[in-house]
């Protein structure tokens, strides 16, 4: 698998808040001339990210709500509103509300995702909807994922990257498994948090995940272009 193959498994994630705009625009160049499949960003950033992408193979992803998830569902769907019209995204994330699905809400954990996904459905984008898993038990991601599958969504993921209080595994071989094995073709699968070494993203690769949020620094590192 050649360079650009690879990197078009990676959504490049710019999401700190401490990020300048100077190096929002640098990380941004850099994900294009690597191939990336997306740049994720804050919302506030689209104007300044949008010429940066416009004409290349590289497309933004915003992620509303992040990294939350607790808004209403009427502030995430104005916030998917106001992202998705641009013609260079790609693909919207959203952060699933996790303390409702740790409360056994999942009826309207449901709900609010059909909203959220008509929404972005409604500017032909595809959603992917994070889901915390490091915060929560196998059995409600299991659940989670039934959710998503009724609420027609488009990607399952695991972690925002930004979660405290718990111990950090991200997207282990493990809970890519479980997810797998509940959407089976129904749903695409992203992993995200803690692919940091080039030994895990290929193990990823051959588990036939769709999609990897991999963070600046490790980027180059995942693709075997530094250690």
């Amino acid at each position: 698998m050649v360079l650009k193959e690879q990197a078009a498994y990676i959504d490049y994630s710019v999401l700190k808040p401490e990020f300048t705009p100077e190096q929002i625009i640098d990380l941004t160049k850099d994900g294009v001339k690597l191939g990336c499949a997306t740049i994720c960003i804050n919302p506030g950033y689209m104007d300044l990210c949008d010429p940066y992408v416009r004409g290349t193979e590289t497309g933004l992803c915003p992620v509303v709500d992040f990294p939350f998830g607790t808004s209403s569902t009427e502030s995430r769907i104005r916030q998917i509103e106001i992202v998705a019209k641009y013609d260079t995204v790609k693909e919207v994330d959203v952060v699933v509300n996790f303390g409702k699905i740790r409360a056994g809400l999942y009826d309207e954990v449901t709900e609010d995702l059909k909203a959220c996904v008509e929404a972005v459905h409604k500017y032909g984008r595809e959603i992917k909807v994070i889901f915390e898993t490091d915060a929560l038990t196998e059995e409600q991601i299991r659940r989670t994922c039934h959710c998503c599958m009724d609420a027609g969504v488009d990607f399952v993921k695991t972690s925002t990257g930004f979660l405290t209080g718990y111990e950090a595994h991200g997207a282990t071989p493990e809970v890519i498994r479980i997810m797998q094995e509940e959407v089976g073709d129904v749903c695409k699968i992203k992993g995200s948090g803690c692919i940091r070494t080039r030994e895990h993203f290929l193990q990823l690769i051959d588990m036939g995940i769709d999609r990897m949020g991999i963070g600046y620094r490790s980027v180059p590192v995942v693709l075997g272009l530094s250690k």
